[in-house]
Order: C-alpha cells, then structure tokens, then sequence
C-alpha cells in the first residue's frame, strides 16, 4: 500500500502524505477525552505521478486550498474509529484530486433564438401594460 491512486493515470505516494491524529470533538461519550481519533492528512501535491499537464491543472485549481508551505490539509472526525476516520480521509483526498484533474469543457457561445426573442418581448410587453394599470389615473403619460 504505497500508492494512492487516484485515478488509471494519476498516482500519489504514501511518503508525500503525513497523518497525525488527535483528539476529535463530537460523540462517544468518555471515549473522546482518551483516543485521538480525529485524522489529519497534510499532502504534498508536488509528488503527484501523471502528466504534467494533468499535474499543472491540478495545482491550479487545489492552490486556494494550500497553506504557505504548499501543502492541503483533510481532516476527518465524522466516526468514533481512527481506521474509519483514516479511510474517509483518504476517500476525501481522492474525491478531491480526481476532481480537480477534471478538464472543464470550453463554453460555446450562442445566440437567443428569433421565437425566444420574441417571447421575450410579449413577456415586456404584458408586464408592462400590467404595471401602467397600477398608476393613478392623472400620470399616464406614455399613452
């Protein structure tokens, strides 16, 4: 287990992630004041295996989430288990990485079409009309 794989083409190594665990608030009752359970992964991005493409995208789009000293941190204390809490971390850090690596689709633009323009208009049009009735009597100027 010295691989996390992300994806067929994008693998992280173990060495390039630290895990500390510490006491987590939240239930289990007296069991939270005596096991740390709470997991914490701080992860190097920069020991990433795939493209360098790949690679660049990813760094991007994870930089907001980085410290100074370039690393993310994913905490997870949602179960009263360490190994739990390990492995939800991990499902984290995959879930995150993978979708970051995700190359977004270019917007094509385009135009209104001529029916919905005019839908469009009659829309403006009633509204409009609906909104000349509410005036007093003597300030119609429009018309």
């Amino acid at each position: 287990m010295d691989m996390i794989i992300i994806a067929p083409h994008i693998r992280l190594p173990w060495n390039f992630v630290t895990m500390s665990y510490v006491r987590s608030g939240g239930k289990g009752g007296q069991n939270v004041n005596k096991v740390s359970t709470k997991v914490e992964f701080f992860v190097d991005l920069s020991g990433l295996l795939c493209s360098a493409r790949v690679k660049t995208r990813i760094l991007s789009k994870l930089s907001g989430r980085m410290d100074s000293a370039g690393l993310i941190r994913i905490s997870a204390q949602e179960s009263r288990s360490q190994w739990q809490n390990r492995q939800t971390a991990e499902r984290k850090l995959i879930a995150m990485v993978a979708d970051a690596a995700v190359e977004e689709k270019e917007r094509i633009a385009t135009k209104a079409t001529r029916s919905s323009r005019i839908r469009r208009v009659e829309a403006k049009k009633i509204d409009g009309k609906r909104k000349s009735m509410r005036r007093k009597p003597g300030l119609a100027a429009d018309e």
